[in-house]
Formats: C-alpha cells, structure tokens, sequence
C-alpha cells in the first residue's frame, strides 16, 4: 500500500490540475476542508475515473453539489487490491468521522450469552473481547433479548448464573434451587455427569437443535420409566412439552443456520437499516440503526456503506439477506469471506422463508421508522426549522393539510390531516364526500371541503390551525384564498406543489402573502415535515376514496330509484337477466314487468341515461 497525497497551493481547489496527476489504480480517497478536515472518504476500483466523476457538469446530487464545493484538497491512497481499499476505507471512515459519509451511530459491543469452561459451567452474558476460555452464542440485539433467554434457559435446563464468588462459598443451596432453576451443584447436588448433560442440552438449544434435544430428553424419559423411577420421568415429561411449547411460540423453522437480515427504508429525509438476527433457524430480535448524512442516499447506496462499516471487525453470519440489489457485491462476499475466514454469502430473497425473515424485517423497519418520526424532539427541531424557513413570526403548533382523490373524477374525496407537536392528531382527522361539482374539478373539491371544515370552525366546531397546508399549486392556493376571505378568517396557508419530474426534494413553496416561491434544499428537515403531512394527507385521501368507490360500486343503482323496492328490483333483475340487460331496456320494455308502473320505468330508464 503506497500514499499519494497532493494538496491544492491555491485557496481555490484547482480540479483540473487536479485529476491530471491522479492514477487509474485502486485505492482510497479522502476529501479535505481548508481547515484540513476530511469531509468525505470514498474507494475505488479506479481513482481517476471515480473522483473526476465528481467535478462532472451535469447529474450531481445537492448534496454532492454542496459537499464538492468545500473540497480544499485531496489525499489518496493507492492500495494493491480493491479489497485492501474496501477495508482501508472502513478503517478510515471509523476514525476520521467525515460528515459527509454515511456514518453509523450505535457502536456499542453486542451482548453474547457465555457457557464457561469450568466443571461446572457457569451460564452468563457477557460484553466486549471474547478471552475467557467458554463458548460464546450471539450477538444478540440488545442486553434485554439475552436476558429473556437467559429466563428461558433457566426453566428449561437449570444451569447456574450465579458468579464465581457466590457459587464457591455456598454452603446451602439457595433460592434459586428452591424454585427449581439450579440443580445446585455448588453444595454437590447433582452430579458432574449429569450436570453436563444439562449444559449440552442448553448448547445444542442455542444452536438450534431443538429437534435433537426433545429426542435426547424423550429418550431419558423412557429410560427412567423402564426404571419404574416415574418421578423424574415426569421431571423430564414436563422439559419436554415446556421445550415444544417454546419452539412453537418462539420458533420459525427454516432451512437455513446462522444469517443476518438487512431491511432498508427511507422516507420523509430519514433512513433506517432494521438488523434482523437470525441464529438456528431462530430470530433472536432486530435492532434499527439510523444512519447520518443519508438524506437523499437510495437504500442500494446506504446498504453498500453499512455492510463493510457493520460487519468488518466483526462476528460475520454465513448468509446476510438484503432488501436491496447493491453493487460490488462479489467484492463485498469476498472481503467478507476473507476477514471471518469462512464462506459469506449476499443475497435478496426471491422465495421461501427468506422472503418471510425479510418481510419481518421490513415491517419492524417501519415501526421503528414511524416511531422515529413521530418523537415529540424530532418533531419540535422540525416546527422550529419550519418557522425560520418561512421566516413566520410564531412557530406553527397545528399544521393541517388537505388533498383530494378521485378516479376519473369518480367519487370525489377531499382529506384534512392534522399534526401538532406530538405528531399525527388522528382524532382530528376528517374525509369530505364532494358532490354537485363536474368531475375532476380539483379546485371546486377543494373550495368545497375547506368551506364545510372553516364554516364549521366559524360555529365553534374543532380548533385552528396555524398553518393551513393545500397539496397542489397556485390554482388551490387561490380557492384557499377565497374561501378564507368570504368567512373572514385570517389563517397563514402554504402551497406544496410537486417539481417537474415529481421527485421528492424538489417541491416549491407558495406561502399567500410572499411573492416569490420557497425553495429548501431537499436535506431540510422543515421540508421533511412538510413531506410527512402531505404524503399522510395523500393516503388518508386515497383510502377514503377507494372506501367510497368500493361501496358504490357493490351497490346497485337500482336501489337508489325512489319507489323501486326490494321485490320490484328483483323481478325486474330475473325478467331481463341482469343489470346489464336492465340498462339496455327501453321504458316500454321496463313497463311490461309485473309491478313496474310507465312513470317508475321512465325512472329506470333516466337513472341510466343520467337524467334526473
């Protein structure tokens, strides 16, 4: 490995000079401010090529934009191998802590349930480096999820958790034995023989050779009645049905051994990368990670930063399923396989438990995603950056946002969606059935809905808003406008309206009041805000809609004719075979049916032809 370090002499980066001298072997590469501070650190198969890619004219993301033009100077580090810059560039990014890598903010060691060495081992949890002669089970997620399977292990095998000291100046057995979980070897109740035993059958549960343990223990079983000895053929009886009860609470059985899930999301200027652990063939729970600097980052790209960042240094799984396709995959495998000096393989799941582990993963991604961003402090940051980016005189405490969904103007809903500082106020909550506009006139919906929810508010009903949110342009701002003055409300309103390509980032902002649009660079968690309102206005208004338009269309209209009652729709429907044919009939025809009058025909026949 070979340093090359070339620094800029003038106070302006010279990047065409620059990348001149720069060369096409691997390596590593680390972005500088004027004060000397990396900023960035990335790899490469080929250097050249990959950091003039970021001083090209066109197709920067902002954030690029932003980080590149605070480059000062670069170092690079020529490696022999893509691998050595893989590792290289973690170690790096660990000890420099560059704000605009993807950084990880939990680096805590993990819990590990330790079986020790001595004769009578001790069953613990235990942190940090592994020196002590044992075996070791894990990671687990988190000190509570090995603690409940400490509880667990307890009832079933009564191995000791008691510390040395404690366990060597015993000289009555204690209460733990009085309950029935130590078979208190410290005062020589049980045998050595027969105490290992107890500690092979918690290794092979830990390992998840459940099925093996429950035919080593039914075979005790039998064994102790053949001795007439019944009392611990019921002792063990009871292991084994408390054993198969656990395997199916607990258990999800699998074809697979040791593997690591990896969910990614990103939503509203947030992401999430959800670690499911999967150990025997059994989940032993998530733990969620939140990554800096991931504002703008598509989950392909933050996987391929977490995985050598997680794993590197690590205890590695022989699989590691992805929610996402990531490139250098081959590269990662191999780097992987390398450091834990045994087969690793990435993978997406197509079919089979795989796909059921990932969909596990997802939906704890998403509750740990929404948790997220509905936190009381993460919120409040996000009103306060809502108030400067507006420049208002007071922040905001209640956002409320409306949107209309319709399908070919079919069944018109208009929603109102309401956020306060402890996040979605979903008893505030409410859905607008428009009626008596043309279909798809989205600005005579939208006047409708905010006139019946403001006149509402004129009488006394429900609380006001200090920021009205419309989602669309200037046209609904406009009937906002209007619908504000005729009921002489003085309430700020704020237009969303999507970007040309309707990319999330690239929203305007129309606030009444200011000439010109707000643009927030699409890292502003006051935009994130803005996203999250709009986007729930978005589904509680599509979900109303199709409500609507599922219930209308299992209803006949037939049973909206006045004076066309139960017995009369029936017989018109079996004298012409079915609504279609109903339709098709003339008032003639309609008439000729026992009970159906000319007037009630000519009111079929109007129903259908849109006439009243």
């Amino acid at each position: 490995m070979t340093d090359e370090t070339i620094q800029s002499a003038d106070p302006e980066f010279d990047s065409a000079a620059f990348l001149k001298t720069l060369t096409s072997r691997p390596g590593v590469y680390r972005m500088l401010d004027s004060d000397g501070i990396a900023i960035y650190v990335g790899k490469a198969k080929n250097l050249k090529k990959r950091v003039t890619s970021y001083f090209r004219k066109t197709g920067l993301t902002s954030k690029t934009k932003v980080m590149v033009a605070q480059i000062a100077s670069i170092e690079t580090t020529v490696t022999h191998t893509e691998n050595e810059a893989l590792i290289l560039e973690n170690n790096l990014i660990k000890e420099l802590l560059p704000r605009y890598n993807i950084l990880l903010r939990d680096d805590k060691s993990y819990p590990y349930l330790f079986i020790s060495a001595d004769p009578f081992p001790r069953l613990s949890i235990h942190r940090g480096a592994k020196r002590r002669k044992g075996k070791y089970f894990g990671p687990y997620p988190s000190a509570g999820a090995v603690r409940e399977s400490l509880n667990l292990l307890q009832k079933l095998f009564p191995v000791r958790q008691c510390d040395d000291t404690y366990y060597k100046n015993r000289s009555r057995p204690c209460l733990q034995h009085q309950i029935k979980r130590c078979t208190a070897p410290c005062v020589g109740l049980i045998s050595q023989q027969d105490y290992q035993l107890d500690v092979q059958h918690t290794m092979m549960f830990l390992e998840g050779k459940n099925q093996q343990v429950m035919e080593d223990l039914t075979q005790k079983m039998e064994q102790a009645s053949a001795k007439l000895d019944f009392e611990q053929a019921a002792v063990i009886r009871d292991k084994v049905v408390s054993l198969r009860r656990i395997q199916e609470k607990q258990y999800v059985s699998s074809e697979h051994g040791d593997l690591d899930v990896l969910a990614v999301l990103v939503r509203d200027g947030l992401a999430i990368v959800e670690v499911c652990f999967i150990r025997g063939g059994r989940s032993l729970g998530t733990k969620s990670y939140f990554p800096k600097g991931s504002a703008g980052s598509s989950p392909e790209a933050l996987l391929a930063a977490f995985i050598p960042q997680y794993y590197l240094g690590k205890d590695v799984p022989t699989e590691i399923l992805l929610s996402h396709p990531i490139e250098d995959m081959d590269l990662l495998q191999a780097v992987l396989k390398s450091e834990s000096k045994h087969r690793v393989q990435l993978r997406c799941p197509q079919r089979g438990t795989s796909v059921r582990w990932m969909k596990m993963a997802m939906t704890n991604a998403e509750i740990s995603l929404g948790q997220r961003l509905s936190s009381r402090a993460n919120l409040l940051q996000r009103f306060e950056m809502l108030q400067d980016a507006l420049g208002l005189d007071e922040m905001p405490k209640r956002l409320e946002c409306f949107d209309i969904s319709h399908t070919s103007g079919e069944k018109t809903v208009a929603s109102c969606v309401v956020f306060g500082l402890e996040g979605a106020i979903k008893s505030d909550y409410r859905k607008f059935n428009i009626e008596g506009i043309t279909g798809g006139d989205d600005y005579a919906a939208m006047n409708q809905a905010l006139m019946r929810r403001f006149t509402r508010l004129q009488k006394g009903e429900g609380k006001r808003p200090d920021l009205l949110l419309i989602d669309g342009g200037k046209g609904q701002i406009s009937e906002a406008k209007k619908v504000m003055a005729e009921l002489q409300l003085d309430i700020d309103i704020l237009g969303i309206a999507k970007g040309p390509e309707r990319r999330p980032g690239e929203e305007s902002l129309f606030l009444v009041g200011r000439e010109d649009e707000v643009i927030l660079p699409p890292d502003s968690p006051a935009l994130h805000l803005l996203q999250q309102v709009r986007d729930e206005a978005h589904r509680f208004a599509i979900t109303g809609h199709r409500q609507r338009r599922a219930k209308a269309r299992k209803t006949s209209v037939l049973e909206n004719i006045q004076g066309l009652g139960p017995k009369r729709r029936q017989k018109l429907l079996q004298q012409f075979g079915g609504l279609q044919e109903v339709q098709r009939a003339g008032v003639e025809d309609l008439a000729r049916v026992e009970g159906i009058s000319n007037a009630l025909a000519q009111k079929v026949y109007d129903v259908f032809r849109g006439e009243k």
